[in-house]
């Protein structure tokens, strides 16, 4: 499945991975040694994460329930825990760089592809 920013017309994943069971959202990356360019992890639902014992750091897009970025964090580096998004539906976890690359900002509109 693709992610595209369709406000600003960059596709930020052209391969997803999809938690949305207890145990796969507990998991997420964890034990992975990176995340590819070009790939991401969709969690839902989901308000907040954590990198605990992850070997890199990412970047983070929290999703209402229209699909617009409600909040993002950029390089969150291992060991950390992100702010509770209360309006968070779902979150997108992408290798770092890639929203400067995209230019993906609060409020933009992602689509599912």
């Amino acid at each position: 499945m693709q992610i595209y920013n369709a406000t600003r017309g960059k596709s930020l994943a052209h391969n997803s991975l999809l938690a949305d069971s207890f145990f796969s959202r507990l998991v997420g990356l964890l034990g992975k040694k990176n995340l590819p360019r070009g790939w991401c992890l969709v969690i839902r639902p989901c308000s907040s994460v954590h990198t605990m014992f992850m070997a890199f750091p990412i970047d983070i897009l929290f999703l209402d329930c229209s699909k617009r970025v409600a909040a993002l964090h950029h390089s969150l580096p291992p060991f950390r825990l992100s702010r509770i998004i209360r309006q968070s539906r779902m979150v997108i976890e992408f290798p770092p760089g890639t929203l400067a690359l995209t230019g993906t900002a609060a409020g933009d509109l992602i689509e599912f592809r």
